[in-house]
């Protein structure tokens, strides 16, 4: 396959501090990221907010919503990634930011004309979720293209950088707009975000060849081949199940989060914001750290060993109350935000570096349909709880769930292991003859 553009950065090459970032393309991605990212925010906060304080809606329906963000992942996330394993993963990422962008401006719309309702924020929810799948799956699919295999753990480094320096200061930004302009209105900064993110994927210039798709592939056949993929490695199987128990008692803790700061602490959205911003510290934190960390205890200790000691901090807000035990709390969210880049780095690089390039998006899809579609019905479960036992003591559940999510890569190979094994090398293909 022929590449135009810059050539792929050399992994025995010598790098700067800058390493990737010099690379034009990998620079298109970056800053598609960073301001997609400051947008999410700003979403991740403004929605459920809009649900909470302009509608004052229960606290089933802020489950039900939050759970709507997250529920194409359950529904279409499967046949997602085998979709995009026969397009071109660039065009799938600009089309899936432009839809959104158009999606999230009906809302400050409708406020505008008064005609807001909870019906439209769970059509925007899903709508943003179906997308959301679409784009997922082709971003982590599209990385090792775009850097080279040798290069993933540095790439998804710089990334992390960035959605941690995102959630340190989006929640900030997100929660003073949120007090100046409403909930409703805010969202329009991330539909400008989007379209940002767009125009920066644009500028790439190295392009994909179409994929080759056999004349008799079938979807279910290919999503079968996917999940065997996953499935057949223990190694992998176990990340997915320890990322699915951590994501099924986190969206239930999150789901009632804001619900809990708003009406049982009676904080701000600007203080909202800073709480939040204190879990962004801590991704950022982590996104510096790794390195040392891996180094230290071999990228499979790692993985567990971060889960182990950093998720123990969800504990502290349930027990919170108003003053300055809000802010002790903050910082157990803060180191929850170091083990989760730690967690992440190590386990996406190893998944990307094992998966064949024709099995990325369907591996990709599997990952997301397990882990992110039990975190629409941990939403759910959270929503429900919330609405029977209040909003604290789901926290309490939600909390002691995620502390155990350690267990299945614990008791895995990873244990022990320091270095992750490496893929056999997959052999070339022979090259077409001349017509």
């Amino acid at each position: 396959m022929i590449s135009l553009g810059d050539p792929r950065p050399d992994a025995s090459e010598p790098r700067d501090r800058l390493g990737l970032l010099r690379d034009h393309d990998f620079r298109g991605l970056f800053l598609s990221t960073t301001v997609a990212q400051f947008g999410y925010q700003i979403t991740t906060l403004a929605l459920p907010l809009a649900a909470v304080i302009a509608l004052d809606v229960s606290e089933f329906e802020v489950g039900v919503l939050s759970s709507m963000t997250m529920m194409a992942f359950l529904l279409i996330g499967l046949p997602a990634g085998a979709w995009v394993d026969r397009m071109r993963r660039r065009r799938v990422l600009i089309v899936s930011d432009l839809v959104r962008a158009a999606v999230l401006l009906t809302v400050p719309i409708a406020w505008w004309a008064d005609v807001l309702t909870i019906w439209q924020l769970y059509a925007v929810a899903f709508t943003i979720s179906v997308f959301t799948v679409f784009f997922d799956v082709s971003y982590q699919s599209y990385l090792p293209h775009l850097v080279g295999r040798d290069n993933l753990v540095e790439g998804n480094a710089k990334l992390e950088v960035v959605r941690s320096t995102a959630q340190l200061g989006g929640p900030v930004l997100a929660g003073q707009l949120i007090g100046w302009l409403t909930a409703p209105l805010a969202l329009a900064f991330d539909a400008v975000a989007l379209g940002a993110s767009a125009i920066f994927l644009l500028r790439i210039r190295r392009r994909e060849a179409k994929p080759e798709v056999a004349h008799d592939a079938r979807i279910v056949t290919e999503i079968k081949e996917g999940l065997a993929f996953v499935f057949s490695n223990r190694i992998l199987a176990s990340i997915v199940a320890a990322t699915s128990w951590w994501n099924l008692w986190m969206g239930a803790y999150m789901a009632m989060v804001v619900v809990f700061l708003p009406r049982d602490l009676a904080m701000s959205p600007g203080e909202i914001g800073l709480l939040f911003a204190v879990f962004g510290v801590g991704g950022l934190i982590g996104a510096f750290v790794t390195g040392p960390v891996t180094a230290w205890f071999g990228e499979g200790r790692a993985i567990w060993f971060s889960t182990l000691v950093t998720s123990p901090g969800l504990l502290l807000l349930p027990a919170a109350e108003p003053g300055w035990r809000v802010w002790v709390a903050a910082l157990g969210l803060g180191a929850v935000g170091v083990g989760s880049v730690v967690y992440n780095v190590n386990q996406v690089s190893f998944r990307q570096r094992l998966t064949p390039d024709r099995l990325l998006g369907r591996m990709n899809a599997t990952v997301r349909f397990l882990a992110w579609g039990l975190s629409a019905i941990g939403a759910l479960i959270g929503g429900v709880l919330g609405e029977l036992v209040g909003a604290r003591a789901t926290l309490w559940i939600g909390a002691a769930g995620v502390c155990l999510a350690f267990l299945p890569v614990f008791f895995s190979p990873l244990r022990n292991l320091r270095d992750l094994p490496r893929p056999e090398a997959e052999p070339e293909p022979e090259p077409a003859r001349a017509a």
